[in-house]
């Protein structure tokens, strides 16, 4: 089975200008994983969840303070300053940072003649859920793991029925 067999032909896309609050409210509404970013209609990476919730990861907790024992009195608030303002500069706004900060490139993309095997191989081998289809340069779709299990499962009950009937 083909790639272009199984594959979403209406990719929704994301421009790399977009703010990333922009690429989570597509993701929210159309209940998908991750966004193919073009740039002048060009294919130039792609935005996940992951991209996104990673941006909230927060530094450790400072400890690198200590002062003696007789200036702990000071010390202690000084400490909860530094920390305080480490936590506020992790939580800045994140949905103003442009979608081409936070997305993957180069951005790996499989055939739309390619056999679902071999989707199945790059999305295993590069640890991915989704994978952009292009017919040469152009983007053409996506194929996510969900729509390979699909596919197996589609050819499975074709060849089954296909022997039931002989």
């Amino acid at each position: 089975m083909k790639v272009q067999e199984i594959m979403t032909k209406d990719v929704i896309t994301i421009d790399a200008g977009a703010k990333v609050r922009e690429a989570a409210a597509l993701l929210r509404k159309n209940r998908i994983g991750g966004l193919p970013v073009t740039d002048s209609g060009e294919l130039v990476g792609i935005i996940t969840e992951t991209d996104i919730v990673s941006l909230l990861k927060t530094e450790e907790i400072s400890d690198d303070l200590w002062l003696p024992s007789p200036l702990e009195v000071i010390e202690l608030p000084i400490r909860e300053y530094i920390n305080w303002q480490k936590t506020k500069h992790a939580l800045q706004n994140i949905g103003d940072r442009e979608v081409r900060s936070v997305m993957a490139m180069p951005v790996v993309t499989v055939a739309a003649d390619a056999d679902i095997e071999e989707a199945a191989a790059v999305m295993m081998r590069e640890d991915i859920a989704r994978v952009p289809v292009v017919r040469g340069e152009k983007l053409v779709g996506i194929i996510t793991r969900a729509d390979i299990v699909k596919g197996v499962g589609t050819v499975r009950e074709s060849s089954t029925d296909s022997q039931g009937g002989e």
